[in-house]
């Protein structure tokens, strides 16, 4: 099936195209009233009577329908002229789970705009990573989008540039540049059009809404993020997974189970990172208007700010904070057997990676392996903090020191790119490439379709997944293993 006809089949409620209609039926309006927090992201809302577009968990008052229009992302609503919300801050909301999933050229160009992949290479790196020309993309994302990957990339740049200004103390040339914008003037203007504020305005009502003093970044503390995520979260399993595989040197876990503290070394397009995520999650409000979600609380220390955007994205795949928690549960509640484990467990997530080419060659290796190979051919940090040292080994670096055999075969693969496991690889065609690297077996394919790949819907070789289980069948198996009845 060609590329532009796949859609993602596992919506837990189709909210259908996005068209202007005024019909108080329409389920995107139902959803508004009702303040369905479910739905941040999917969609956003804007009011032609205020200029203003929101996330449809906004507590406002609800608009009348007449007045309203509805827009598939935040980038359309900008290009539409509408400003963000401040009581909802709509360019906060998780990303949409479908471009988490989808295989088609939009969901997968999708992953490459978050991870700033326009903002480093222009609209024509992103095409030439698609295999398709500028033009067909264009077409493409803004007959399904309302914008194309200009705009989609400026909405990323403006959220970017309003974290910075409102967390650090980085002067506003800095953030200009760190964000991704041109120009100074470029980030201002967009900056007024997107928050009908000035970046230093923004920074003074941060200060002034903080009670207790604005949360502000210095070198030595980093940056503070609240990653946030719709629906329950299952921090445990997640944790659990991330201690079990920790590679010293790279990553470690501190602290109890259920106040752990989960640290790792980054290799970024501009520099290195270190960020430290905890365990207990942000307990989102309730009420009227309440947003089903919460956060996790994030600190990220980068020798170049300007890699943020990309930093963050990898983040939310590897705690897979954009899923749609609610179709997965539907789907897989319907089995009996799954059924005890999906209301034990709800909202458990199918973690990704924060480096799939890592990834991969750990999913080879096991943990000791990729131990030994850290010490041997990882690059030593620069400013190393605790017992965080090293960077993983690039595949180039693998590749030349691991002549023959699967390793050497498989980092050869992937700094070659004959193997291309960044987010906007096609599936399918990267796991045929992996399959003609000799030795590799079915069985490590499989993990690192799942979690370098992000695929919702593997089945390993030897797991008894069966179709009714389809499109979430990675979820059903992190449910079998948390509850101890299945061993990848």
């Amino acid at each position: 099936m060609s590329d532009f006809r796949q859609r993602h089949p596992g919506r837990r409620r189709r909210l259908g195209p996005v068209r202007d209609e005024a019909t108080t039926e329409d389920p995107r309006y139902e959803a508004v009233r009702s303040r369905d927090g479910r739905f941040d992201g999917a969609f956003f809302f804007a009011v032609e009577t205020t200029g203003i577009y929101c996330r449809p968990s906004c507590p406002a008052v609800t608009p009348k329908r007449a007045n309203v229009r509805f827009f598939a992302t935040a980038a359309a609503a900008q290009g539409s002229g509408f400003r963000a919300c401040r009581r909802c801050r709509p360019d906060a909301v998780p990303g949409s789970a479908e471009w988490n999933v989808r295989a088609d050229v939009v969901g997968r160009a999708m992953r490459l705009i978050a991870d700033g992949v326009v903002d480093r290479e222009g609209v024509a790196g992103l095409a030439g990573r698609l295999g398709y020309s500028a033009r067909q993309v264009q077409r493409q994302l803004t007959a399904e989008l309302g914008a194309g990957p200009v705009a989609l990339a400026r909405a990323q740049r403006a959220h970017t540039a309003r974290v910075l200004v409102q967390t650090t103390e980085l002067p506003i040339t800095e953030i200009a540049f760190a964000s991704g914008f041109a120009s100074v003037r470029q980030f201002n203007d967009t900056i007024r059009a997107v928050y009908a504020s000035t970046p230093s305005e923004l920074r003074a009502a941060a200060a002034r809404g903080s009670g207790r003093g604005r949360r502000t970044a210095t070198p030595d503390a980093g940056i503070p993020l609240r990653l946030a995520h719709r629906g329950p979260y299952q921090a445990g399993p997640v944790f659990d997974l991330l201690e079990h595989e920790a590679v010293p040197g790279i990553e470690d876990m501190s602290g109890p189970p259920g106040a752990r503290t989960y640290r790792r070394t980054l290799r970024l397009p501009y520099g290195t990172g270190i960020v430290a995520v905890d365990e207990r999650p942000g307990a989102a409000r309730t009420g009227l208007g309440a947003r089903p979600g919460g956060w996790l609380d994030a600190r990220l220390h980068l020798t170049d700010p300007r890699d943020l955007t990309t930093a963050v994205q990898r983040l939310r795949r590897l705690f897979d904070l954009d899923a749609d928690p609610y179709a997965v549960d539907e789907r897989l509640a319907a089995d009996p057997g799954l059924a005890p484990l999906v209301a034990a467990r709800p909202g458990l997530r199918s973690p990704g990676a924060a480096d799939p080419e890592e990834l991969a060659i750990r999913a080879l290796t096991g943990r000791a392996e990729a131990e030994r190979l850290v010490r041997r051919h990882g690059k030593a940090l620069d400013a190393p903090c605790g017992s965080l040292t090293h960077l993983f080994p690039e595949p180039a670096a693998l590749a030349g020191s691991q002549p023959g055999g699967t390793l050497g075969a498989l980092a050869t693969a992937l700094a070659d790119h004959a193997v291309r496991l960044d987010p906007g690889a096609d599936r399918d065609d990267a796991q045929e490439a992996l399959r003609a690297v000799p030795g590799l077996d079915a069985r490590t394919i499989a993990e690192i379709r799942t979690r370098a790949l992000g695929d919702p819907d593997v089945a390993p070789p030897g797991a008894d997944a069966p179709d009714s289980w389809r499109p979430w069948r990675s979820y059903a198996l992190n449910h079998l293993r948390a509850a101890g009845k299945w061993e990848l």
